[in-house]
This record gives C-alpha cells, structure tokens and sequence, in this order.
C-alpha cells in the first residue's frame, strides 16, 4: 500500500510555505495518479485544519498516512493515523474522513444517503463511508487481525456546526463511525488523547503500511454462510467436472505440487458463474484464501449485493472479496489459494487503475496472485477495444510461467431454453460461422420472433412484465446518450424511433426519482422503463429479451455488414485510438451476439434499417400468439419456469432486489 508519509508538524509547515497540496501532488502523480484541482484545495483547506487541531492536542509527531490508497483497489483515504495506545502501548489507528460540508440533511428519508448543498445529486452517508472503509481494512490487513480494535474510525465535518447536519450525527454510534463538528473541537481533542500517545517511533505506520494482504478467516466464513444460506446452484456434467478440477488443483497446491491453472470456457447461459460462485462458497467455508474478479462494473456490483443476505443492509462486509481484474496489480505472488476469474474474456492488456499502469500484462498479474488461478470466459464476448481475453492467450500465458493448464469446455448452456439450436441459428445469422444465415427452424423451449415497431415490442414485454416475469429492452449503441437527469428525476428519451423514444440506462450510481443505477438496470425491476446497453446487459439475463438493432449493422448485397460509423459509443470511436475495420466489424457482432441471448425463454427482434428488416424476415418468423401471456399453455416456451429452477444453472438470479450506456461508463473496472 502507499501514502503520503509525514506528521501534523511537517504538514502545517508545509502548509505554512505553501506547498502542502504541491508536495502530496508530486507524490501521487509519480505513483502514477491524476490528481484534479478540487483535491489540492480540499488537502489546503482540510488537511490543515487536521494538523493544527492534532498540534494543538499535543501530537505533532504522530504518523499521518495522507491519501492512503486501499489493498486491491483504487479508493484513497483522506487520512489514517498511526500510533500507540497511551494505556495499552498497542499499535492504534484511525481512519479519518474529512468533510469541507457546512450543512446536510437525509436524502428522502432515506438512511444511506444525504444530501448536501452545492453537490450534484445524493451523497453516501459518511458514516456509511467510514464504517466501510474500517470493515475492509480489518479483513483484509493481516496486520489488524488479532487486534480489530486497533482501528477505530472518525468523521471530521470541520466547517460545520451540530445544528446544520443533525441528520449526520443522529443516532448510535461506534468507535468506527465517530462524528465530530467544529463546535465539538475540545471533545475531539479528549478522545484524541485518550487514543495516542504524544510519540511513537513510526513502528505503527509501518506495520500497517508493509501488511500482508489477504481476506480475514473471519471474512471467509461470513462469505460462506451468506453465501450458502442462499445456495441454489446445482451443477451438472461439465460444469461439476470444472468445479472438481479446481478443488483438486488446490489440494495439490497444498502439498507442493505443481501450480495449476483451470481455464474454463463457455457460451452464454452456460453456468459459468454458477462454478464461480459455488467455489467461492465452498473454498470460503473451508477456511481458504479465495477471491471473485471481473471485469464489469455492473456484473461485479450486482454480485456483491447478491451475496449479502438482506440487499438492504448498508454493511456490505462481503462486498469487497467481489473485486476488478484492475485491483491485483500489487498482490504479492501466491498470496491467494483460488483465484476465480469470472467473465476472463474482459482481460485487458495492462491493468489501469487511478490512472497508473501496470508494469505486466494483466493475465499475468492474476496468474501470479493465487497458486491455482481459475478463468471462465467466452471467446465471442469480447466487445470492447482492449479486451484481449481469449482461451488460447490464457493458456499460452500459463505455459509460458510453467504451469499446468486445466481446460473444461461447457458445452451445454442453460439460458435461451438451453436451446443449443437457437445458440448455432444466431451464430449464422449474424454471420459469424462458415456458412450463410438459414430459417429460425423452430425449438419448443425458445421463443424467437420479429415485431413490426418499438410499440409492439414494449407492450409485449410489458404484459410479460405484468404477468409476473422479467423483460427487458437493449439495443445497439447507435443514439446519444444523456447523463444528467432532468430536475424532476427523469432521463432523457435518447433512444428515438418515428414517435417511440425512450431513455437509456442511467448514468450515475446513485441516481434520483426512482430510476436504478446503471449497475442494476437487468436486475432491479424498474429498469424495464430503460433502454439497457451491452455494458448493462452482458452478464446477465431476464424472461424475456426485446433487442433493437440499430444502423450499425445493416443488410446489403445479401449479407449483414457493419457499419461502425453509426456508434455513438466513444470507446469504440475515439479518434486517438482507432480500430481496424475487421476489429470494428467483430466487435459489433459479438455485441448483438451477447444481447440476443439474454433471454431465458424468448427474444424479440426489432431491426431499424427497413432493407434489414426485409431481409431478416426470410430468417426470423414474426412475432406469434406465443409471446403474449393468455398464450400460456400453447407453446411450451411461454409456460412459467420456477425461479428456483432458472436459477439452479444461471450466471447470476436475474430478479433479485438489487439496485449509461457508456463510452465505457457502465463497463467499469479492469
């Protein structure tokens, strides 16, 4: 872990010469970080408040780790205190949140969030902020283990007075979601005191700043029993072999044998995250050292909300064994026993984390971090520059550093019907196999239809909806695509066809008037007002799946061509990188190829280019009786499927209660 390393004394000196922010700047951009105006004006203004008031209370000479960046990811912390207990002589540290806020009130009643005058939408309770930053930092330090108590945690709203932020320091509190206002100065001061003593030596700082990284047993069995408390995975043939090859490779790890890699590959639907997270359940409940890593944002978040068992709950204590491929560039070789790499097809090249890069190729980062390295990935999923994520790139990479290679390829798959048929039509139809497109033949598990218009398609899925089922609407990144939400809360209807216009997913975290974060469009069931993108879609699945193919995939002179001109996705368009035509061409397809098999029992096909649809529809039948509700009974696609059973082999349940298309904003770490 790295920090600005000094003490209150040399920051109010530096303070005093005026190069306080210059100092901290020089050191974060040399570790390879950005750093905006708006950080060195907070370091001038709240950093030197903290040091005089710490002066004043006689500990000028303690340790102050300034922007302290977090074990396995990008977070920074404001500061982190290091000393020794005055009564105990143990190592004592405090995390300190600093807040320039003059004012805050709850958001909307609700108890996570505030509102804060000045800020552009709803704000994490810092209490929350604080919390999570000791909860992460104690199970991961080795370190803090045998001594959770050594850390405490504190909120400093320095510019504010109790009567202005009542909502921030109302109810219980703990000695990790301290509360201190301006006002209360003298009472900071008494518990500062009573926590360090006035000289340490810097032992403290730096056993926490050398700390073995690794998730705590404590953290291990909690992740367990959450997540076995909702185990629903039943794995079969192939997946069940890939699971029993990698707890045989951990076993022989154990007893010195040669390091293992398992690389396990499959199409959509295939269970591939039913393997990962079965043996984060199991690897965690006996005791090992194991971690889950994707490349997705909204994959990985939805995971970490999956495994808690009240989604409620603002302690996301399980949250943070849900990690970004980005985060192991500083992991210690074979620090983990497991390391399961799940949706290993969004690799990048070099890990980019806070705006520094990784010194090796990110593959062979996360090869190095575990002793049995486990990715699971699907070669068409690729669909952003960068993504190199490919079967034979991972085994090469293995053989290259001496490893035994495990490879397991699940054949079966478990969303669209588990209709292998539809998974090879659609390969033909988007031409991406050896021969031309052929009639939809027709499979009694999966519904494929075309619809005429938007409308129809929405009010399909809509009675779908209304009849107690998922349904969701994608398309191709070919409109604009809005941040901001209007004042009342509502998106911008970017998605635009004749009359029919609807908004694109939201674009931040935390947005207002109802409408999901972008992470939890699939899976939170107000995202059906929404237009879902690739970088919302992959990874996940609903009932049924309404796709609209936009002009950037058009039919001309018998075949399906791309048309990469038509993207309004900026990743795929930015002049300073641009792509060959045959890396754009592949990129698009692979994009319709993920969001035409998200659906679990059907698929409406909407196509904007009128020669497209016309050809098209000698390959896709229109859309039948067999899609609406009343039909049940009919075909069998349309019978309701018990979600225990949707579930059993899935990659993630789509419906549990979790809550931008982006030129990469939805797609998040790497």
């Amino acid at each position: 872990m790295s920090a600005f390393r000094t003490t209150p004394d040399e920051m109010l000196k530096l303070d005093q010469e005026g190069r306080l922010d210059r100092e901290i700047a020089a050191f974060l951009r040399a570790s390879g970080y950005v750093v905006r105006p708006a950080e060195m004006r907070s370091w001038r203004e709240s950093l030197s408040e903290l040091a005089r008031h710490l002066t004043e209370a006689g500990l000028g000479e303690i340790d102050a780790l300034v922007e302290y960046q977090m074990p396995r990811s990008s977070r920074r912390v404001d500061v982190i205190l290091a000393g020794t207990n005055p009564t105990t002589g143990q190592d004592a540290y405090l995390v300190v949140e600093l807040k320039q806020w003059s004012s805050a009130v709850s958001f909307d009643h609700a108890e996570g969030l505030v509102d804060v005058p000045g800020m552009l939408g709803p704000q994490l309770h810092p209490r929350l902020q604080i919390q999570g930053y000791c909860d992460y930092l104690a199970d991961h330090l080795t370190v803090l283990w045998d001594w959770p108590d050594a850390l405490h945690g504190v909120v400093y709203l320095h510019n504010a007075v109790k009567k202005d932020v009542t909502d921030l320091v109302a109810g219980g509190w703990t000695y990790q979601t301290l509360v201190y206002t301006k006002e209360r100065r003298e009472e900071f001061s008494h518990y500062l005191k009573g926590r360090f003593a006035p000289r340490d030596g810097g032992r403290a700082a730096e056993r926490l700043l050398n700390s073995s990284v690794r998730p705590s047993r404590q953290l291990l069995a909690h992740v367990a029993a959450e997540l076995g408390s909702r185990r629903i995975f039943a794995l079969l043939d192939e997946q069940r072999k890939a699971y029993e090859l990698v707890v045989q490779a951990v076993r022989n790890s154990r007893q010195g044998k040669k390091k293992r890699a398992v690389i396990i590959t499959g199409g959509p639907g295939s269970g591939k995250s039913a393997i990962a997270l079965s043996l984060l359940a199991d690897l965690a409940g006996e005791g090992r050292l194991v971690a889950h890593a994707t490349g997705s944002k909204a994959f990985t978040l939805s995971l970490q909300r999956y495994a808690r068992r009240d989604p409620r709950n603002p302690r996301q204590r399980t949250r943070p064994l849900f990690s970004f491929f980005r985060d192991f560039m500083d992991d210690e070789r074979d620090n983990l026993d497991v390391l399961v790499c799940d949706e290993a097809h969004r690799i990048r090249k070099h890990s980019d984390k806070g705006g520094r890069t990784g010194d090796v190729a990110q593959v062979d980062e996360l090869m190095s971090a575990a002793k049995v390295p486990v990715f699971l990935l699907d070669d068409h999923q690729v669909v952003r520059p960068g993504e190199v994520g490919r079967a034979g790139m991972i085994v090469e990479a293995a053989r290259q550093q001496g490893y035994e290679v495990d490879r397991v390829d699940l054949g079966d798959q478990f969303r669209c019907g588990g209709s292998a048929k539809y998974e090879e039509w659609l390969l033909h139809l988007l031409g991406m196999a050896d021969s031309g497109p052929y009639p939809w033949p027709g499979d009694d598990r999966f519904e494929v239809g075309m619809v005429t218009s938007p409308v129809e398609m929405e009010g399909i899925l809509r009675a779908r909806e209304q009849a107690g089922e998922t349904g969701r609407i994608s398309a191709g990144f070919c409109w604009p695509w809005t941040r901001r939400q209007n004042k009342d809360g509502s998106l911008a209807p970017d998605v635009r066809i004749g009359s029919w216009a609807k908004p694109w997913n939201a674009a931040p975290e935390r947005p207002i008037g109802g409408v999901p974060a972008s992470s939890y469009w699939a899976t939170d069931p107000a995202g059906f007002d929404q237009i879902g993108c690739i970088y919302t879609a992959q990874g996940f699945e609903y009932d049924w799946s309404g796709v609209i193919i936009g002009p950037d995939l058009v039919a001309r002179g018998g075949r399906l061509e791309s048309d990469p001109r038509k993207l309004r996705d900026q990743a795929l368009t930015r002049p300073e990188r641009p792509l060959s035509r045959e890396e754009a061409d592949q990129l698009i397809r692979n994009t319709y190829r993920v969001l035409l098999t998200r659906g679990l029992r059907g698929v409406l096909i909407y196509v904007t280019d009128d020669a497209t649809r016309q050809y098209l529809a000698k390959f896709v039948p229109p859309a039948m009786a067999g899609f609406m509700p009343e039909a049940t009974g009919v075909h069998r696609a349309a019978q309701p499927t018990p979600s225990h059973r949707r579930a059993a082999v899935t990659e993630i349940p789509a419906y549990e209660d979790v809550t931008r298309p982006g030129s990469g904003v939805g797609s998040g770490g790497s």
